[in-house]
């Protein structure tokens, strides 16, 4: 599929998401996990006049992307947009480089998003045979492909049943290790392969049986974990009285970290939880299948 053919991102719980940020005109937003822009577009609405827009990506064409489509909304609507590239863990250094003390929402859609997925040379999805790259972030030093190539067998498996919950990791490490005293795992389809043939699948199975190390290895990667438990650390505390920090995860890995801050930091008085947490409706997932696993959980500064 050539990029021009690539079907238009779609936002996951953005109406849910402007439901619970309560965002109102001249606030100030930022945006954690910029993608095409969907939620950032949306929020700009909700912030005229007299707003600003802090919306952080690590992936360049991300962001030249989005500032395209981005940058004539904000100007007609007399929103300040600062486009920052820089992971999300940074926040912190981030806002205080432009002046900015605190915002009045902290918002991150977190995981991969479908231009990653659906652009066949960025090496995260199996639909493409590519070279295994998986970094969201073009500068960091280590691909999968490395990863695979240098890491011993048991830490392999450690990450493939850490980040993926895959049962069998020590079964998929053991066979990259085999394949790469011949000939190390490079591309998206040999890993497919592999873990296929690792697996012994025989039977049609609703999820793909690489699907659990190809979301293991993205992880270990790009550090998302250690990543989000950054953004868990730094954003409540960056918000300003009332502010509300909103996240939206995929998996069980992302979605156990953000419940346990989130309930830890309700229990001291200072912030509450809006809600337990809130799911796509059966509507948005008919149109757009990627949001069946979607969670927003929120939580409000009240001091």
């Amino acid at each position: 599929m050539a990029p021009a053919e690539i079907p238009p991102h779609v936002s996951v719980l953005l109406n849910e998401s402007l439901e619970h940020l309560q965002l109102r005109p001249g606030q100030t937003v930022a945006d954690c996990t910029l993608g095409a822009g969907g939620h950032s577009a949306a929020f700009i609405e909700r912030i005229k006049p007299n707003g600003r827009l802090i919306a952080f990506d690590v992936d360049p064409e991300a962001l030249s992307i989005a500032r395209a489509r981005l940058q004539p909304l904000a100007d007609a609507a007399d929103v300040s947009l600062d486009f920052v590239q820089d992971n999300f863990r940074n926040i912190r250094g981030a806002l205080a480089a432009l002046h900015v003390n605190s915002a009045d929402a902290v918002f991150a859609d977190l995981g991969v998003s479908s231009m990653q997925f659906d652009r066949p040379h960025r090496g995260f999805s199996f639909r493409f045979d590519e070279p295994l790259d998986m970094r969201m972030d073009p500068t960091l030093p280590q691909t999968a492909a490395d990863l695979l190539r240098t890491r011993p067998e048991n830490e392999i498996a450690d990450i493939i049943y850490q980040y993926g919950e895959e049962r069998k990791s020590r079964r998929i490490a053991r066979a990259i290790v085999e394949q790469r005293r011949a000939n190390p795992v490079e591309t998206t389809g040999q890993l497919e392969e592999l873990v296929r043939r690792a697996l012994r699948v025989r039977r049609h199975e609703r999820i793909h049986p690489a699907t659990r190390t190809f979301q293991a290895l993205r992880i270990a990667v790009n550090g998302e974990l250690d990543a989000l438990q950054a953004l868990l650390s730094d954003g409540p505390e960056l918000l300003t009285p009332g502010g509300r920090i909103g996240i939206i995860t995929f998996h069980s890995l992302e979605d156990r970290l953000v419940k346990h801050a989130f309930k830890a930091l309700d229990q001291t008085g200072r912030f509450q939880q809006t809600v337990k947490f809130v799911a796509a409706s059966d509507a948005e997932i008919e149109q757009n299948p990627r949001s069946r696993s979607a969670k927003l959980r929120v939580l409000e500064r009240c001091t």
